[in-house]
């Protein structure tokens, strides 16, 4: 094993996104252990610097802006000469496969070339679940045999501690508070969680809490939860003093992610790290959990229809589970801080990718 006597420099890109701790943790482990961590942007800087990264760990990089035709393409060839570049000097090159596919729908050539580039120019692929080995393997054997599991950091203490319910919502014990939180996006499918909410009337409040991609689907999200009556959207990113009291708020976090492109969920991660269980489809973050799944409200589907009925069946037995005994959510939020504590705690995610880094670095895959 290389150990790190000194400083080592590396790209571990983004280094930071405001709206998005997971990096932040992941960061902050491996600052810890002594990597000096540059964003991609500066890699060719100059040639000290360039000379001086020993690896580099590219997240979400096949995600391309399709905002329109000439701005993917532009992406696109940025994305391909900087990826072709970090291949031909022989440095390591990590990537994490987040998602089944990129999110981004419009101009999907551009995202699976870069996809494909990745996974055959990557020394290691990071997984956070077991499904992603699925998808590796659908590349052949020798993407599958590049995957390392890793487990996706939880976010205890991250927005502050766990606070007590607030006083709104102990005034009506029956109603069931949901909350959906993080970018309101159309593959997190709100519009068909806006509508079957609404079919349940006063028994169902949903709270949306999140910034919108953009502003055309801002209008088209802020009619859809007017005309439902039992919906309040909160359209900003909420900032991370705020985050613990809105969870408190919630007896459930509602997250009907479309099977298609999900993979992992920090949003499911960040919610047992707060004591509140989900309901979600069984995404791979869900998949893993074996028999900790019977505290939450998971479910499968293969087509919309049947997404409407799953979806509708698990918010009506989270209904029925409140007005029974609404200490019964608590426990499974209880059980499901518990189960997140151990098997996604951040220390040994940040020891199991040093362990990656160290790895390849022993194989001899740095220029020196």
């Amino acid at each position: 094993m290389v150990e790190l006597a000194t400083p080592m420099d590396i790209v571990f890109n983004p280094p930071v996104n405001e709206e998005n701790q997971y990096i932040q943790v992941l960061v902050g482990e491996l600052r810890a252990k002594g990597y000096r961590i540059h964003p991609l942007d500066t890699i060719f800087s100059s040639r000290k610097h360039f000379n001086s990264i020993r690896l580099v760990h590219l997240n979400w990089f096949e995600n391309i802006d399709d905002s329109g035709f000439f701005v993917a393409l532009r992406s696109f060839v940025r994305k391909l000469a900087v990826l072709t570049v970090i291949h031909w000097s022989g440095k390591p090159l990590i990537w994490t496969l987040h998602n089944r596919v990129s999110h981004e729908k419009g101009l999907t050539f551009f995202s699976r070339t870069i996809t494909r580039l990745l996974i055959r120019w990557s020394h290691r692929i990071v997984i956070h679940s077991g499904q992603s080995e699925e998808v590796l393997a659908s590349y052949g054997t020798k993407a599958l045999q590049k995957a390392v599991y890793v487990p996706h950091p939880h976010f205890m203490g991250v927005y502050g501690e766990v606070c007590s319910a607030p006083g709104y919502n102990s005034g009506n014990n029956e109603r069931l508070e949901l909350l959906f939180t993080g970018m309101v996006k159309p593959y997190k499918n709100l519009e068909l969680l806006i509508d079957v909410v609404r079919t349940f009337g006063d028994r169902v409040r949903l709270t949306i809490a999140g910034k919108a991609l953009d502003d055309a689907y801002r209008t088209e999200i802020s009619n859809l939860a007017q005309r439902a009556r039992n919906v309040v959207w909160l359209p900003y990113f909420v900032p991370d003093g705020e985050v613990a009291t809105l969870l408190a708020g919630a007896d459930v976090i509602v997250l009907p992610y479309d099977l298609s492109s999900s993979l992992n969920s920090g949003t499911v991660l960040l919610a047992f790290s707060y004591k509140k269980t989900v309901i979600c489809p069984e995404i791979g973050t869900i998949s893993d959990m074996g028999s900790h799944r019977n505290d939450t409200f998971h479910y499968r589907y293969k087509t919309g229809e049947e997404h409407r009925a799953a979806l509708t069946e698990q918010i009506a037995r989270a209904v029925t589970l409140k007005q029974r005994d609404p200490a019964t959510l608590t426990t499974m939020g209880d059980q499901l801080y518990a189960y997140v504590a151990d098997v996604h705690d951040q220390e040994k995610a940040g020891t199991m990718l040093d362990n990656v880094y160290k790895q390849l670095l022993a194989e001899g895959r740095v220029q020196e």
